[in-house]
């Protein structure tokens, strides 16, 4: 008794969870989506809290990024991006998406990067946030774990993708406008992508002086930025934000 008990505890907190975060589709209005990974570091689909309970506990408004894209998609958070043990049984994360953002992620393993290299290839559109110093604030102290990624990590990919991101420790910081896909895009401590040769079957171009790479990858096609000061769920302007970022998506995933 006191076992099955204790399952359904655990079955009620997870379908607390997964209606606090909009993950139950109560309306038939979302089958008409297409489903979005977001895979990130950022506090996007989860608030920043200290346990479960201040989670729950929250009344913060959901981060102004979420609710932007749940207006055009099926929004699927996702903690890695191979299968992990179970890779031979059901294939990895990124098996039924077309669609794929990666916002300031954790560094990636060796079998995560094989498998997203794979995935673009194979025709999946990716819009990628590779900030190396983020500007944004964060409730946890340097070295948390809970802490957003501060120095994005991806130099393997970039690298097999024909990328070298750089960084200007000499300028200035602060909030600026960068003119990018006809969209004014906010910008702060940017880094600036180098093109270098990258692996077969890919062909880069840069845009506003190495901010951004919009690159073909097999029949698959990824816009890298080398910042992600436009996710900063704490920055004022988030209308102007709303429509930068869209604009930013509709370059990477097209018509849909």
């Amino acid at each position: 008794m006191a076992r099955r008990s204790l399952k359904l505890a655990i079955a009620s907190l997870v379908l607390v969870l997964a209606m606090a975060a909009g993950g139950l589709a109560l309306s038939g209005s979302s089958r008409d989506k297409p489903e979005l990974g977001l895979f990130t570091s950022l506090p996007i689909y989860w608030a920043e809290a200290d346990d479960v309970g201040a989670l729950l506990s929250s009344r913060d408004d959901p981060h102004w990024v979420r609710s932007a894209l749940e207006r055009d998609f099926v929004l699927k958070p996702i903690d890695r991006l191979d299968g992990g043990e179970n890779a031979g049984e059901q294939g990895n994360a990124l098996t039924s998406l077309h669609y794929l953002i990666l916002a300031q992620p954790r560094a990636l393993s060796p079998a995560e990067n094989v498998a997203l290299d794979a995935w673009v290839r194979s025709g999946g559109r990716l819009l990628l946030f590779a900030d190396p110093m983020l500007t944004g604030h964060s409730e946890f102290s340097i070295g948390d774990r809970r802490r957003p990624q501060d120095v994005v990590l991806l130099s393997p990919i970039l690298s097999h993708w024909g990328l070298e991101l750089q960084f200007d420790f000499a300028q200035p910081a602060g909030e600026r406008q960068a003119a990018l896909y006809d969209a004014e895009v906010p910008v702060d401590l940017p880094g600036q992508f180098v093109l270098r040769g990258g692996s077969e079957g890919v062909s880069c171009a840069l845009g506003e002086q190495g901010l951004a790479a919009e690159c073909a990858i097999g029949k698959g096609h990824a816009v890298i930025l080398a910042d992600a000061a436009l996710l900063d769920g704490d920055a004022p302007n988030p209308a102007q934000r709303t429509k930068a970022l869209s604009t930013v998506i509709q370059r990477a995933f097209g018509g849909r």
